[in-house]
């Protein structure tokens, strides 16, 4: 396990099989103006998938059941209360569509790591920003768009995809940790202490026995000038695992500064 990323990950719903398949939404909607208006009732049909860290994702379909515009995240309470299965509508189409959408958000996520590690970040965003228009939720576009604005200094921008991120359990699974771990030290170096804080924070309500988490904790801390709380962060993190050596030798730091008085 290494500092800067969690060690745990939601684990995967069991006991009863994912949710897959095509739900419907019924809506009342005005048609026509003044004497001539009327209410009618539409439908609208919906590709829902079920992930594995229980998240039910859904997805609008056109009239020729193909997927189109963003996946939105919504509870299973939420599902099940306000959508109906339609078993009789086929998933071929929708599934070869998705599978072939699926595909291009990877080709484009690929080419905007490869313009990113290549120091073009304008190029990388651009190539991520085609990744977000077909999936919003997209965890690896996301970290990538976040990580070239902080790297030109936008924090206005990157704020916005940390408020994203945050709202993703995705983004702090043990497949995502090497992406987890950058953003949460180039959140910290680029001053943005309290996103950082927030970040790790959040990472904790997942994975509470992360000693790591609370040691990269005390070090955002400390860079905001909170020696309290980075101590309070160090104990905790000595207490999952005593013998982590970093955050031994932090204590010893801390105590140092304390007593030379600096």
């Amino acid at each position: 396990m290494t500092n800067d990323s969690p060690s745990q990950s939601n684990p995967p719903s069991t006991g009863r099989d994912r949710i897959s398949g095509v739900f419907s939404q019924k809506k009342i909607a005005k048609i026509g103006t003044g004497t001539t208006a009327r209410k009618t009732e539409l439908t609208a049909y919906f590709l829902v998938e079920e992930r594995e860290n229980g998240t039910i994702v859904v997805q609008a379909l056109a009239a020729n059941d193909v997927p189109f515009g963003p996946k939105t995240e919504i509870s299973r309470e939420d599902l099940l209360e306000n959508y109906l299965p339609e078993p009789q509508k086929t998933l071929s189409r929708a599934v070869a569509s998705l599978s072939s959408q699926d595909m291009e958000i990877q080709k484009a996520v690929a080419r905007g790591d490869k313009f990113r590690k290549r120091g073009e970040s304008f190029t990388a965003e651009f190539e991520y920003k085609k990744a977000l228009q077909l999936d919003m939720g997209n965890v690896r576009a996301n970290f990538g768009i976040g990580l070239c604005y902080i790297d030109r200094g936008e924090r206005e921008k990157a704020a916005e995809v940390f408020e994203r991120l945050v709202q993703l359990d995705a983004a702090f699974e043990d497949e995502h940790k090497h992406l987890f771990n950058e953003f949460g030290i180039s959140l910290r170096k680029a001053g943005m202490h309290d996103e950082a804080l927030d970040y790790y924070r959040r990472a904790l309500e997942l994975s509470p026995s992360d000693e790591n988490l609370h040691y990269n904790m005390a070090r955002a801390s400390l860079d905001k000038g909170d020696r309290k709380e980075a101590a309070r962060h160090l104990v905790a993190c000595l207490k999952l695992n005593a013998n982590h050596e970093q955050a031994r030798q932090f204590v010893e730091y801390l105590q140092r500064k304390k007593s030379s008085g600096a």
